[in-house]
C-alpha cells in the first residue's frame, strides 16, 4: 500500500469509527480546557477528569485562580503528579491572563505558548479545541502510531506533527488528532499492538513479519 493510499484508508476508517470527537478532558471554557490540558501532562485524562472538578469549584476563571495560594492548588492536583510545578504555573498563568490579556485566554499560539506550563502541544489543543483553529496536537500516543502506520520517520513530535500537517487536509486535522488517540487506547496500545496485530496496522502493512520498532519522543 502506497503512503497515500494509507493515508486515505486511515482518514476513512477513522471517520467511519469515530465520526463524533468529544474532547476526553472535561471542560466549560477556554481556560478550564487550557488547565486541564496542563494537567494531563504525564497523567491520564481520567484521573484529570477526576481531579478538576474540586479544582473548578475553588476556582474557574483567572481572577479567582490568581487569588489562591499555590499551596491550595497544590493540594487538589496532587493526584496528577508534577504539582509543585503544575500549581505554579496555574496561579502565574492566571496572573498573566489578567495582567496582558484581559482575563481571557488568547486565541493566539505565541501568546499561549509563553504562558508558564504550556507547550507546544496544549496551545495546538486549545487552539484547535477551544477557538477552532486548525492545528494537529501531538502526543507521544500519535506519534507512536503514526510511525506504525509510515507516516513519518518519527525522529521526535515536532517532525511527527510536520509530516502528519502535509500529509492529511488542514480541514481534518482538528479531528483527526482525537480520532487517533482514540483508536490508539481502544486498538493500538503500547503493550497490545507491536505494528502487526490491530486493523489499521494489518490494513497498512499486511506482508510485516517483525514487531515494528518505534522511536520514543
Amino acid at each position: 500500500m502506497l503512503k497515500q493510499e494509507r493515508v486515505d484508508y486511515i482518514l476513512q476508517r477513522l471517520q467511519e469509527l469515530y465520526p463524533e470527537t468529544p474532547i476526553p478532558l472535561d471542560h466549560r471554557d477556554p481556560f478550564t480546557l487550557l488547565l486541564a490540558v496542563l494537567l494531563s501532562a504525564q497523567c491520564t485524562d481520567e484521573r484529570v477528569n477526576q481531579v478538576t472538578p474540586a479544582l473548578f469549584a475553588l476556582a474557574d476563571n483567572p481572577q479567582d485562580m490568581a487569588a489562591q495560594t499555590e499551596e491550595r492548588i497544590r493540594e487538589i492536583i496532587r493526584p496528577c503528579g508534577l504539582s509543585p510545578q503544575k500549581s505554579r504555573a496555574i496561579k502565574r498563568l492566571s496572573e498573566i491572563l489578567l495582567e496582558e490579556h484581559g482575563g481571557e485566554v488568547p486565541a493566539d499560539m505565541e501568546a499561549l505558548e509563553r504562558l508558564p506550563g504550556v507547550g507546544h502541544k496544549t496551545a495546538s489543543v486549545v487552539m484547535s479545541q477551544a477557538f477552532g483553529v486548525p492545528a494537529f496536537p501531538v502526543d507521544t500516543h500519535i506519534h507512536r502510531l503514526a510511525q506504525r502506520w509510515g507516516l513519518t520517520s518519527g525522529r521526535n513530535v515536532a517532525q511527527t506533527e510536520r509530516d502528519l500537517k502535509r500529509l492529511f487536509p488542514e480541514a481534518s486535522w482538528n479531528r483527526l488528532h482525537l480520532q487517533i488517540i482514540y483508536y490508539g487506547r481502544e486498538f493500538c496500545t503500547a503493550r497490545g499492538c507491536d505494528g502487526r496485530v490491530c486493523e489499521i496496522c494489518r490494513t497498512c502493512y499486511p506482508e510485516r513479519r517483525h514487531p515494528k520498532k518505534t522511536r520514543k519522543a
